[in-house]
């Protein structure tokens, strides 16, 4: 088959022929349709995580079909149309037994503990607890978007943050993640303040149900914008992006007794990010984090998208094949994504 691979990291990658994979026994591999090109693909290129072993071929939010099964599968077949969480549970640790599978002490990640999906074939792990079904009548394009930045921010939204209607609620960086908490608070009847450098992003924050822009690249103090925007500041905030600006920025925008999740990757070279701990203490406000989104909780969600309430496929703004994905990979670094890049490895 063919995929991107890249032997060091932040080095050019490349897209090249490699073995096909097999699928393990609880496993199925999945021809791959649609597979979306999400920030956390740049972070392991550039060495941030350490469950990647090099030479690796990244990729972790897809949509396609079920190509071939291993012999301990029992609940899917060659031919469905399937997606998946990035995170893979094991379904039997302690966290999984409670339902909490984002959290799973075994997880697998494809394009993390092992190859992922920049590629025509990918295997996943654990099929029966792990694989969604795609409903007929949506694109493999709209399924691959939901695998990660979509429900990963539908449970940041929803489940972790505890939106409500009528709340004021906060987005730091309107990438993929961050326009989905924008069209799922604003679904949810929340006013929704954006915040971001870039204009185009922020154009299409307002276009997903955003009340208020906050440009960043304009003002010094994006956190007392927002609380200036919303009176006593936010109920609820995200740090969709990921720095420690941001996050920061989130805190500080918040009202008494507000909730800050932080839903971007933090790198740093000592693991530590600065939070004003005082504000927190005083405010009485909540700090959580937010990874993916398990399995068994999609229903819901997918349930909104059939009924058109939440359109993730409006979040597509371009659509590009495997040659294209070295060039758009190391781009993530230096120049504001807006809406998601699908990658279709058979084009």
């Amino acid at each position: 088959m063919r995929a991107v691979v890249f032997e060091r990291y932040g080095e050019r990658a490349e897209v090249r022929e490699v073995a096909d994979p097999k699928p393990a026994e609880h496993g199925v591999v999945v021809r791959v349709e649609a597979t979306g090109l999400c920030r956390s693909d740049w972070h392991g290129w550039q060495g941030h995580d350490p469950d990647i072993t090099l030479p690796h071929v990244p990729g972790h939010e897809l949509a396609g079909v079920v190509e071939a099964v291993g012999t301990r599968v029992t609940g899917h077949r060659p031919g469905d149309r399937v997606t998946v969480p990035f995170v893979c549970a094991c379904g039997t640790c302690p966290s999984c037994a409670a339902g909490d599978g984002q959290v799973c002490e075994r997880q697998t990640q494809p394009g993390f503990t092992h190859w992922g999906s920049f590629a025509q074939y990918v295997a996943l792990d654990h099929a029966d607890v792990n694989l969604v079904a795609v409903p007929d009548g949506m694109s493999f394009a709209t399924a691959a978007s939901l695998g990660c930045r979509f429900a990963t921010a539908f449970r940041a939204v929803v489940q972790q943050g505890r939106v409500a209607a009528g709340e004021w609620v906060a987005v730091h960086g309107c990438g993929g993640v961050g326009l989905s908490a924008v069209m799922i608070a604003a679904a949810s009847g929340a006013r929704v303040v954006a915040v971001d450098v870039s204009p185009r992003a922020l154009e299409l924050a307002r276009r997903f149900g955003a009340a208020e822009c906050v440009d960043a690249s304009r003002v010094t103090d994006t956190a007392a914008a927002v609380r200036e925007l919303t009176g006593r500041g936010v109920h609820l905030s995200l740090d969709a992006l990921g720095s420690p600006a941001t996050c920061v920025a989130s805190v500080n925008g918040l009202r008494r007794r507000g909730r800050h999740i932080q839903v971007g990757l933090l790198p740093s070279p000592d693991g530590t990010t600065p939070v004003p701990m005082a504000r927190v203490i005083g405010l009485e406000l909540e700090i959580l984090g937010s990874h993916g989104m398990a399995a068994h909780t999609y229903p819901p969600m997918l349930e909104l998208v059939r009924a058109g309430v939440l359109r993730p496929d409006l979040l597509v703004t371009s659509t590009i094949g495997l040659a294209e994905v070295p060039a758009a990979l190391a781009a993530m670094g230096t120049t504001p994504g807006a809406g998601v890049t699908v990658i279709e490895p058979w084009s």
